[in-house]
């Protein structure tokens, strides 16, 4: 008999990672790692399968809750504790250590069956052992014996005196016929579906009292916290009670289980077969009380759409579709691309707007001034235009579009409209977009379809009223998949945007409450019809004067603000920034005149961020504590620097600003920009050069000067064309040779015009 075994007093310990071995059950384990194979070859396969180890539960450090003290080993442990972290080695055997948390209670077992794998080339050896559980115990004192860990235990179950007395108690035998009957109601449930359960029965009927709550409950599937509860639960009655709860409470869940299965079952028809999987969940969430949660989300979906406050028309639309949505389940293709469509009408902002408050137009003028400096026609026809706005709000305004070289104001233009009419701004690209879709949408037969930009700066801005700018007009293209040109016709004319219908949504949305504002680099590539819908503002550049008050008061306070630094930090004097602009910049805007201050700016951030490296070396201190001693290697020590804020805990204090101002010259320019690119005098030196004329020439991003070359050599009387020319300048080549022939009195003269864009024209003269 099992519980007639003695135990002997100290045990070898073989880890069970997140498993329970009851006394009485039987388990099979497979033992790879070097300790558990050294365990088996000296305590069992030695002495002939006949020796005993004890099997402690382990687990992971990491997913407990509460930690144990940590026990090394030749510790004991503490009687009122029912586990503790020691380290261990690793199952793959290597040197890595782990933490993991033991428990204080185990199992003494005895090996019914050894085998010895094949050893492999690494010199590995596995081992199967099948063992079975004999009796409790307790840790008392743990050590090590090699590569494996040895404890002295004590018993904890009964003696066999104790059990013949216990066998005797009422309680006890009241409590053993509960438990016997709840498992023979779990063995007869399970007759129907497994043919092993005979063997449990037998098992139920001639297995002792005090071994029959471990051996049945062994049997289940349960979880690792309830099998150490049951593994602590010594004392038998409140064993049999645990033991009993368990048996009932997995009775249940096969009634449940049966119960859903029934269920289900009686909904299925024949053309609801492919559907099974799906019934058994609302079946399972109807017993849970959470089976509403698709209806649910429908119902806040309807309720959100009703508060959107759409046209009767497209409301009923909308109904008809939602109807058509709680037909279908959520596994079907066309049930996700419904209701995506059904969110999108529900986020259109169909009568929400922003709130416009009296419009002020000293206020506007004062924010245009700040904002911009000079472009005082254009900023005084904005002003106009919103003056008409104050008039009549409704008003079908024209729609503006600043036309102008990059880097002259027109994105921020349109921004400072919508602020002086405090509304929301949103922009959309228009650059690069070949795709009549990106306007009007794809349609929803579609795979991937989704509404156009339009529609998706709307719902981002969630207003029906916003100020929407059309940024790179000119840029459109058009191709197989349709001219994106066209389609703006409609988004711009007043008369049409009433009605806009987007191909995605298939129902007509206002667009005539938006002020739509665009922008271009030139009028050439926009489409008379389109252009035609648009009142055309040009904005030329700016003069040098005005560059240089603009880099004063708005990019330089800009360019120290991006790059952390202040006035104290860096100074740029107007003399300076007047020879970035003459000597680097030649441009309409002022785009590379701000990444040219912006390269100044980096240069004195260096020289700060070095200042501040130094002041920091030499103000170091150093700290020594008890607990650092305990931490740090011998000889090392820690350095620590409080560096002090100002009020604002932002910017750091006096004592780390640089002692005196990076002041730009014009040797640092060159320092840092490098030599001049432009130089001031070439036009007056090069046209001093006889054959030298200055010409300009026009392109998208503002004008160039282009000088004109005409060099005298012997000639044969051809003209030469070189590079690929169009019609226009081989006209004009004929012209030029129609003029030379004409005015100059050269007798076989070879003259050689370069002409503006490098086309060099060689015209061969013969008189």
């Amino acid at each position: 008999m099992a519980e007639s075994v003695e135990l002997p007093s100290r045990l070898a310990i073989l880890p069970f990672r997140n498993k329970v071995l009851l006394p009485g059950a039987i388990i099979r384990i497979r033992c790879t790692s070097p300790s558990s194979v050294k365990l088996v070859e000296q305590e069992l396969w030695q002495r002939e399968e006949k020796g005993l180890i004890g099997v402690l539960p382990v687990r992971d450090a990491a997913e407990t809750a509460s930690v144990g003290p940590m026990l090394s080993p030749g510790v004991a442990t503490d009687s009122g504790e029912r586990s503790s972290k020691i380290p261990v080695s690793t199952s793959d055997g290597k040197n890595q250590q782990e933490l993991i948390q033991w428990h204080t209670r185990g199992v003494a077992a005895r090996a019914l069956h050894l085998s010895r794998g094949v050893e492999k080339p690494s010199g590995r050896v596995t081992y199967i052992v099948v063992l079975e559980g004999l009796c409790r115990f307790s840790v008392q004192e743990l050590s090590v014996r090699g590569t494996y860990y040895t404890a002295r235990v004590s018993r904890l179950d009964m003696t066999k005196a104790e059990m013949d007395q216990a066998e005797q108690d009422p309680d006890l035998i009241a409590l053993s016929r509960q438990f016997k009957a709840t498992a023979m109601e779990l063995i007869s449930v399970l007759e129907q579906k497994q043919k092993t359960v005979g063997r449990t029965k037998v098992l139920l009927e001639t297995v002792p009292v005090y071994r029959l709550a471990d051996i049945f409950v062994a049997s289940f599937e349960i979880s690792f916290e309830e099998q150490l509860s049951m593994l602590d639960s010594v004392d038998l009655k409140i064993r049999l009670l645990k033991a009993t709860e368990l048996v009932d409470r997995h009775l249940q869940s096969i009634r449940v289980a049966e119960k859903i299965t029934q269920k289900v079952e009686g909904q299925l028809s024949k053309s609801q077969k492919e559907f099974l999987l799906r019934q058994q969940m609302r079946a399972i969430k109807e017993e849970l009380g959470d089976n509403d949660d698709d209806e649910d989300d429908v119902a806040a979906l309807e309720r959100k759409m009703q508060g959107a406050g759409m046209p009767p028309n497209i409301w009923k639309h909308a109904q008809r579709e939602l109807r058509r949505l709680r037909k279908m389940q959520p596994q079907q293709p066309g049930y996700s691309s419904s209701r995506v469509y059904l969110e999108l009408l529900a986020d259109l902002p169909w009568q929400k707007g922003s709130e416009e408050r009296e419009l002020d137009l000293r206020a506007a003028k004062e924010r245009l001034d700040n904002d911009h400096y000079g472009l005082v026609k254009i900023k005084q026809r904005i002003i106009e235009y919103l003056a008409v706005r104050k008039l009549k709000p409704d008003a079908r305004g024209p729609v503006l579009c600043f036309v102008g070289p990059p880097g002259v104001g027109k994105t921020s233009l349109a921004s400072s409209i919508a602020a002086a009419l405090d509304r929301k701004f949103v922009r959309i690209s228009l650059g690069g977009v070949k795709d009549e879709a990106d306007i009007r949408g794809h349609r929803r037969t579609y795979i991937g379809s989704m509404p156009g930009r339009l529609v998706e700066g709307l719902k981002r801005v969630a207003v029906n009223n916003p100020v929407m700018l059309l940024d790179e007009i000119d840029k459109t293209g058009s191709d197989v998949r349709g001219d994106p040109a066209s389609a703006l016709l409609e988004v711009l004319d007043p008369e049409q945007n009433k009605t806009f219908n987007d191909h995605y949504l298939n129902v007509p949305f206002d667009l005539s409450k938006v002020i739509f504002v665009a922008t271009a680099n030139r009028i050439q590539p926009i489409p008379p019809p389109l252009l035609d819908r648009m009142e055309v503002i040009e904005l030329p550049g700016y003069t040098p004067e005005e560059k240089l008050k603009i880099a004063m008061d708005h990019l330089i306070p800009r360019v120290l603000d991006q790059h952390g630094l202040s006035s104290e930090n860096l100074q740029i004097p107007e003399a300076t920034v007047k020879l970035v602009i003459q000597r680097y910049t030649r441009e309409a805007g002022v785009r590379s005149l701000e990444r040219n201050l912006a390269a100044l700016a980096r240069a004195a951030a260096v020289r700060v961020a070095e200042e501040h490296a130094v002041s920091v070396s030499k103000d170091m201190h150093s700290i020594d504590a008890p607990l650092l001693d305990n931490r740090l290697a011998d000889g090392a020590e820690v350095e620590m620097e409080v560096l002090p804020m100002g009020v604002n805990n932002h910017e750091m204090s006096n004592d780390f600003r640089s002692t005196s101002p990076f002041i730009v010259d014009e040797a640092m320019l060159e320092k840092v920009l490098g030599p001049p690119r432009f130089d001031d005098k070439e036009t007056a030196e090069r046209v001093t050069t006889p054959g030298v004329s200055v010409g300009l020439v026009w392109t998208t991003f503002g004008g160039e000067v282009q000088f004109v070359e005409a060099t005298s050599t012997m000639g044969k009387g051809d003209l030469h064309l070189t590079g690929q020319l169009g019609d226009v300048i081989k006209e004009s080549a004929q012209i030029a040779l129609t003029w030379v022939i004409f005015m100059m009195p050269f007798d076989n003269v070879w003259i050689e015009l370069v002409l503006p864009r490098f086309l060099f024209i060689d015209v061969s003269v013969y008189h």
